[in-house]
C-alpha cells in the first residue's frame, strides 16, 4: 500500500520550500466552503410562517434534533452550546458523507484534522466551565478532592482529547482502506455495500464525537448546577 493511501496529509498538490498544499487542507476548505454556501442559500429567505421551503424545513429538523440531544445531556438550555457542538457535527457529517464521491478524500481520515477537532473540544471545555462556574470554582475541580490530584486530572483531560482524535481518525481511515482493498478484489458489488456501510459509520462517528463533546462540556458545567439544586432542595425542606 502506497504511503498516500495512509493519510491525505501525504497527497501533495503544491509545494514550495516549507510551504505545501495537501489533500487534507484542500478538502477541509472545500467542506467549509460548502457549509458556508449552504447556510447562506438556505437562510437568505427564511420564513416564520407555516409555509417554508424544503431546505429550511430540513435545516430546522436538524437543529431541533441537535438541540434536543444537547439538552438531554447538559440538562439545561442548549442555546449556548449548539453553535459549537452543531458545527463539529455538521463538519464531520459532511466530510464523512462526501467520502463516497469519487475523488473526494475525507479530511477526517487525517489525524491532523481529528486532532484539531479534539483540540477545539479540549479548549472549549474549560471555557464553557469557566463561563458557567467562574475561574476559581472551575480550577477547584482540578484540585478535588486534594491538590495532589491536579496532575492526574490534567492527564485525564489530555487522554480523553487524544481518545477523541484517534477514535474518529481510526474509524474513518480504516473504513476508507477496506473499501480500497475490496475494490481491487471485487470491483463491482462489494464496494457499493462497503460505501453504504462507510456512510453509516461516518454518520455514527459524527454523532459519537458530538455527543462526547457535549458530555465533556456538561461535566465541566455540572458542579455549579448541582450546588444550586442542592441549595434549592435545602431551602424547600427548611
Amino acid at each position: 500500500m502506497d504511503i498516500k493511501d495512509i493519510s491525505p496529509d501525504q497527497v501533495l498538490y503544491w509545494q514550495w520550500e516549507w510551504l505545501n498544499l495537501n489533500a487534507t487542507i484542500v478538502f477541509t476548505w472545500l467542506v467549509m466552503v460548502l457549509l458556508v454556501l449552504a447556510s447562506i442559500l438556505i437562510t437568505r429567505r427564511l420564513s416564520a410562517g407555516l409555509r417554508m421551503n424544503h431546505w429550511q424545513n430540513f435545516l430546522e429538523i436538524i437543529v431541533n434534533q441537535m438541540s434536543r440531544q444537547i439538552e438531554e445531556i447538559v440538562h439545561q438550555d442548549a442555546a449556548p452550546y449548539l453553535p459549537f457542538i452543531g458545527t463539529l457535527f455538521l463538519f464531520i457529517v459532511v466530510s464523512n458523507t462526501l467520502a463516497v464521491v469519487p475523488g473526494f478524500i475525507a479530511p477526517t481520515a487525517s489525524l491532523s484534522t481529528t486532532a484539531g477537532l479534539a483540540l477545539a473540544v479540549f479548549i472549549a471545555v474549560p471555557l464553557f466551565g469557566i463561563r458557567e462556574q467562574g475561574l476559581r470554582a472551575y480550577i477547584g475541580l482540578y484540585l478535588s478532592p486534594t491538590p495532589f490530584m491536579l496532575p492526574f486530572n490534567i492527564l485525564g483531560e489530555l487522554s480523553r482529547t487524544l481518545a477523541l482524535a484517534v477514535r474518529l481518525f481510526g474509524n474513518i481511515m480504516s473504513g476508507t482502506k477496506i473499501v480500497l482493498i475490496l475494490l481491487s478484489i471485487a470491483p463491482l458489488f462489494v464496494p457499493v455495500l462497503m460505501h453504504a456501510l462507510g456512510l453509516l459509520t461516518g454518520l455514527i462517528q459524527a454523532y459519537i464525537f458530538a455527543i462526547l463533546a457535549a458530555v465533556y462540556i456538561s461535566s465541566a458545567t455540572r458542579a455549579r448546577r448541582e450546588k444550586e439544586e442542592q441549595f434549592k432542595q435545602g431551602a424547600s425542606h427548611g
